[in-house]
Formats: structure tokens, sequence, C-alpha cells
């Protein structure tokens, strides 16, 4: 699954990256801040199809259908495999897909009573994206993040992962005259050999915080693999 994820890169590296040619007037580029511990039902950026491009937008993580009824059953995850047919999911899948930019994402790995964070990124630390589909919900934008099987480097955390997109792969995910059968073919584990996982310190359990101390090594160690 994606629990928690992290956004630090600078605003000119999300519109280089995503070809944003313009930007919603409530969210200026140049305010945008650095987030170490991204939680749900917070507000998160994403990147979606506008009339001239692409637009960067608010959204509220936790995807409700517009029949919802009750906002506790907001969904944060959706597993890539059923989502095109799941009745909650499917015309979203068909006329919603967005880009939800992150630099890593954490994990737990449960040790005993304990449960040991990682943050997981790309190896050299750059910008990615992450499907998602987005629905509004009483006046309100809320998105999900589509999950596939996790591969070798995440399985030890995890059996589930976030959906990363190649960037080649954007203009297909975003197009809404793509064929779902093409779409389903980008639902994959991204390779192992192109992520990194670091230990850090527990504090970033806490879904309160959210300082560059969320990556602190756990107890002055930092463990690779």
């Amino acid at each position: 699954m994606c629990g928690r994820f992290t956004l630090r890169t600078p605003s000119h590296k999300l519109v280089g990256q995503f070809g944003l040619e313009t930007a919603n007037p409530s969210e200026p580029w140049d305010k945008i801040v650095p987030r170490y511990n991204i939680a749900p039902s917070q507000t998160i950026l994403a990147v979606r199809p506008s009339a001239t491009g692409r637009e960067l937008v608010s959204m509220t993580w936790g995807f409700l259908p517009a029949w919802a009824t009750d906002p506790r059953t907001a969904m944060i995850n959706a597993r890539g495999e059923t989502a095109p047919t799941k009745p909650t999911f499917r015309d979203a899948f068909r006329k919603r897909r967005c880009l939800i930019p992150a630099d890593g994402f954490y994990e737990w790995k449960k040790t005993g009573r304990r449960r040991e964070p990682y943050h997981i990124q790309l190896a050299r630390g750059q910008l990615f994206a992450m499907a998602g589909l987005w629905e509004s919900w009483q006046g309100r934008d809320t998105c999900t993040i589509l999950t596939t099987t996790a591969n070798s480097l995440v399985a030890p955390l995890h059996d589930r992962m976030p959906v990363i997109l190649d960037p080649e792969n954007y203009d297909k995910w975003l197009d809404p005259a793509s064929e779902t059968d093409d779409l389903k073919s980008l639902l994959r584990p991204y390779a192992e050999t192109q992520l990194s996982a670091t230990a850090i310190d527990s504090r970033v359990n806490s879904a309160a915080v959210d300082d560059p101390q969320c990556l602190a090594p756990p107890r002055g160690q930092q463990t690779l693999f």
C-alpha cells in the first residue's frame, strides 16, 4: 500500500517534469512548501489534464465516489488489478486519472511488536509520479493512489507498493482516450534496481510531524538495502 509519502522537490522541477502550462490560481507555485510526512485526509498536489494542457491542483487524499454518504469511508489506495472494474473506481478509472507527484514513500517493517519505518525513493532521489484517480465529492476533489504487487525491494516491508509511472507514460495515463487494456499494462511494480530503501527514525510514525527530521536515521544509524 502507500500510506505516507514525501514531496520535497522545488516547484520549478514540478513544472518541468510534468509539463505544466498553467497553475491553479488558488495554488501559486511559489507557495508550495516541502512536505516530509504527507498523510491520509491531508491536502496533496495532483496533476490532471486541463483545457490548455496539464494543471496542478489540490485534492484531499482519500477517494470518495460521488454517491458516498460517509466521509469516513474514504479510500487512500485502490488495487490496480481491480480498479478498472470495481464499481467504486470504475468510472474514475475511465475518465478521471491523475498523476500524484512524490519523491519518496514510507513503509514499515514489523519486528516483533515494533514497526520500523523506511523511506523508499528513486536511486538518485528524483521526483516521480504515482498513478492516481480522482473524484469530486460534495464540492471538493478527492483522490486515491493505485497500488500493485511489491517488488523484491519493498516486499520485505509490505506486499503492496504504489504504481510509479515512467515519464514517457504520463501522456497515456492522462489521455481520456486511452484504452483500458493499455492502461492496465502500466500498473506494474517499478524495477527494484531503480529504487533504494533507507531505515529512518520512528519520529515519522506520527502523522502530526512534518519536518526534515522525519528522514533522520534511527538512533544515529542508517541502513540501506
